[in-house]
């Protein structure tokens, strides 16, 4: 376990210790940056709201460990496998849009997405060479626009 590692588990430790969840942290490092998956008791309490918790949690890791890990890398907090739940889910809304968009020939866009959210759809249409995605939009109201080239 590195240093960042190391020190991001133990930082989000103490966070849900404070906030009294029966939890138990195993991390990784991952193409993605560094992976937390959280598990218990009060697994469920971070999923509701659409994984909401989780959400704030990677937040506030970014807030203190952000400037230690390199742009191209994240922190997940996961529970119950509802990360890579909801990462597939997104693949095959980007992969249902593409399709839309090359029927139709008109621009596609999802509603609010958080910006890992975006992402995954970005990545998952990036090879596909007559196809676009863009974000537009400001702050919460981020969208992504899929579009012929």
């Amino acid at each position: 376990m590195n240093a960042i590692q190391e020190s991001a588990e133990k930082f989000l430790a103490e966070i849900l210790q404070d906030f009294g969840f029966d939890l138990r942290i195993s991390s990784a490092k991952t193409e993605e940056g560094y992976y937390f998956d959280l598990t218990g008791d009060d697994a469920e309490f971070l999923l509701s709201e659409s994984g909401e918790v989780l959400d704030a949690l990677e937040a506030l890791l970014f807030q203190v460990h952000g400037k230690q890990i390199e742009k191209t890398e994240r922190f997940i907090c996961d529970a119950e496998g509802f990360r890579q739940t909801r990462k597939a889910e997104l693949q095959a809304m980007a992969r249902f849009a593409a399709q839309n968009v090359r029927k139709s020939g008109t621009s596609f866009t999802f509603g609010k997405l958080n910006s890992t959210e975006r992402r995954i759809i970005h990545l998952t249409l990036r090879e596909e060479a007559d196809l676009a995605t863009e974000s537009i939009g400001d702050g919460m109201n981020r969208r992504l626009r899929v579009q012929l080239k």
